[in-house]
């Protein structure tokens, strides 16, 4: 390996070098990605075990006000927002606001959600171009790397495989570098994609719940 190396050229090593750094960005956000994702997985565990065990919307505020800062917390605290307006315009226990209520909350929810996602989901865009471009990157670092062993077979009149060889062999070490940098990069995008659709589903559920639980309680204090 060390061999094939010292037979790079500038542009070789260059390539080589990106495609490095590329692949150490991409390993980097493996172990971030992971703790991002346990942290948010195990969160909304936790708040959807208290959040259940409310039975007004009282209750639930109660309940959620002591829980630390989430991302689903937010959601929660978006539609209590919209909830209270409600209440504080007098219209809460008017049948006719409820769908508007319900719209209402539901937007907001939706939107502090888009939020949360779109933070769990930073650098992905990232790792997509490093999984897409890094085996072209290789590619032309390869055939670059080929170009000059031909440039160097006219110069020598000669097309020993003891001289040919080191510098094409070097030269696919490029695309060889290039696919390194690529499959982690999109192991861990694929990862990251499901763990974050496995949230969303979840939040998408207590979205539902939340709503539900509001409308039960305007039906109560309708009477």
């Amino acid at each position: 390996m060390i061999e094939l190396v010292q037979h790079l050229n500038g542009v070789e090593m260059g390539v080589m070098v990106i495609l490095g750094l590329c692949a150490i960005y991409a390993v980097a956000l493996l172990f971030e990605k992971i703790y991002v994702m346990r942290k948010a997985s195990s969160q909304t565990k936790d708040f959807l075990a208290s959040f259940r065990k409310a039975n007004s919307v009282e209750e639930a505020e109660a309940i959620v006000r002591k829980l630390p800062n989430s991302g689903i917390k937010s959601m929660f605290d978006a539609g209590m927002a919209e909830v209270r307006r409600t209440q504080d315009l007098g219209l809460y226990t008017m049948r006719d606001a409820r769908d508007h209520t319900m719209q209402r909350v539901s937007s907001a929810m939706a939107t502090r959600q888009n939020e949360h996602l779109e933070d769990l989901g930073s650098s992905m865009t990232f790792l997509a171009s490093i999984g897409a471009n890094a085996p072209f990157i290789g590619l032309f670092g390869t055939v670059w790397g080929i170009m000059v062993a031909f440039v160097g077979i006219a110069k020598t009149q000669t097309t020993s495989l003891a001289v040919v060889a080191p510098g094409i062999a070097g030269a696919l070490l490029a695309t060889a570098a290039g696919l390194a940098a690529a499959i982690p990069a999109v192991l861990i995008y694929n990862f990251a994609a499901k763990q974050i659709s496995k949230q969303a589903t979840k939040l998408d559920d207590f979205a539902s719940e939340f709503i539900a639980l509001v409308s039960r309680d305007m039906d109560r204090r309708a009477g």
